[in-house]
């Protein structure tokens, strides 16, 4: 790893300027932690990690260029000393999951007390996985993802307020096959509708998780 002197070196992976201010400024009065390295989007993260070597990544789940999940998972290739802890607003298991799969050391919501984050980090460095508690119940609760990939598709597809022809003619499959694929993704996650499905798989990071889709 590139600490050499008992301090921990960060890279900070966060599109919102703001937040990187306050998130640098907030570890800058740390005496033991060093921020080395920035980035704004998610296809910056390995190039700035590569050219600074730092202890510890922590990466916004959502940037531009590449998320924050693809980001890590290239870092953690390249990279595998460094360890990484990703920053999400929200708590959806399936991301939890998808990021562990990826490399992570850690996953915390970003509403987490601001004083829990050095703490995270030096947890991190010593190797120690730093898991919110309640994101980790839920991921527990949840399972894993019961949607197959094309299911995913076509599900997200129709969040996205596609129409069955849309969708149709977007995936070059029959309407019937496209009313099957909803019909078995509304039912394995228990919703009563579309609609219903869509929220619950976005809602448990299944819509973006290819990790456990068949």
């Amino acid at each position: 790893m590139g600490n050499t002197d008992n301090v921990i070196r960060v890279l900070l992976a966060e599109d919102q300027a703001m937040v990187r201010g306050a998130l640098r400024a907030l570890l800058s009065l740390e005496h033991d932690i060093l921020v080395v390295a920035e980035a704004s989007r998610g296809d910056e993260v390995l190039s700035a990690a590569l050219a600074t070597n730092p202890d510890v990544a922590l990466i916004d789940i959502e940037m531009p260029g590449s998320d924050g999940l693809t980001a890590a998972a290239e870092l953690h290739k390249h990279l595998p000393d460094c360890r990484i802890l990703i920053l999400t607003p929200f708590g959806r298991p399936g991301y939890l999951r998808q990021a562990l799969d990826g490399g992570a050391i850690g996953f915390m919501v970003k509403d987490a007390p601001a004083s829990e984050l050095a703490v995270a980090i030096r947890r991190a460095v010593a190797g120690d996985r730093v898991i919110d508690p309640h994101l980790a119940a839920s991921a527990l609760s949840v399972g894993p993802n019961p949607l197959t990939e094309r299911e995913r598709i076509v599900l997200g597809a129709a969040a996205g307020g596609a129409t069955i022809a849309d969708i149709s003619r977007a995936l070059h499959l029959s309407e019937g096959t496209i009313r099957n694929y909803l019909s078995s993704a509304i039912q394995k996650t228990g919703a009563r509708n579309r609609v219903e499905a869509a929220y619950i798989a976005e809602q448990n990071g299944w819509l973006s998780d290819r990790s456990n889709c068949r």
